[in-house]
């Protein structure tokens, strides 16, 4: 039996998706044969494909003439090595890796950084209409797309301009910054911007604001 994971998670994230997600230790406890799963996504690290199980199967399968071409180079694999020794301690991953890291921040610890993100554009751009208010953050892509995390966002919007034309200029800026739309309105979410980033995400939005009032 072969079980194709897909998000390769090597800790239990229960406590804080309230999900069912597998960990790769699971299955492999379930009594499949080989597991396949993602290198990077919950993992956390290189993009790469990993395949788990039965020592026969395993070795099988690196014999296989086709196996020399999609080999992993040095650099991945030095990367990769970085990454699983992580795992030796799962207190240490959940700090470490980024991913795992942003999904396991309880919500009400968001709450402050929000506010500060707020406070910071209603001083530098007094234009904008920006309030605070209680959201839940997709993980999305190919790990878990359907999983809604609670989060704090700050809303943004720009009189006399689309929220897409506004994530649009906040894209262009250097660094680019990405955020979502809803409800003709731009999101902010606080789970995927660290204490650091809050001042430079202001100031984005603030030139982002600027270039566009000044097109009216």
């Amino acid at each position: 039996v072969m079980y194709d994971l897909g998000s390769g998670c090597l800790v239990d994230l229960k406590a804080w998706t309230q999900e069912p997600e597998p960990t790769v230790q699971e299955a492999l406890a379930a009594g499949v044969d080989l597991v396949t799963f993602s290198g990077d996504k919950l993992l956390g690290g290189p993009q790469a494909g990993i395949i788990l199980g039965r020592r026969d199967l395993v070795e099988s399968i690196r014999r296989y003439p086709l196996a020399r071409a999609l080999r992993i180079d040095k650099l991945t694999l030095a990367a990769l090595q970085a990454t699983l020794e992580l795992y030796w301690d799962p207190h240490r991953a959940l700090e470490s890796i980024p991913t795992l890291n942003m999904m396991s921040i309880p919500a009400p610890e968001l709450l402050p950084r929000a506010r500060r993100l707020a406070r910071l554009l209603r001083k530098q751009s007094p234009h904008l209409q920006v309030h605070v208010r209680e959201d839940r953050s997709r993980v999305g892509g190919g790990a878990l797309p359907l999983l809604r995390i609670p989060t704090w966002v700050v809303g943004v919007s720009l009189p006399g301009t689309t929220a897409q034309r506004l994530g649009r200029a906040l894209r262009e800026q250097d660094p680019p910054v990405v955020a979502r739309v809803a409800q003709e309105e731009l999101l902010l979410d606080l789970r995927t911007i660290d204490d650091r980033q809050i001042p430079l995400v202001a100031k984005a939005v603030a030139r982002s604001a600027s270039c566009l009032a000044a097109e009216k």
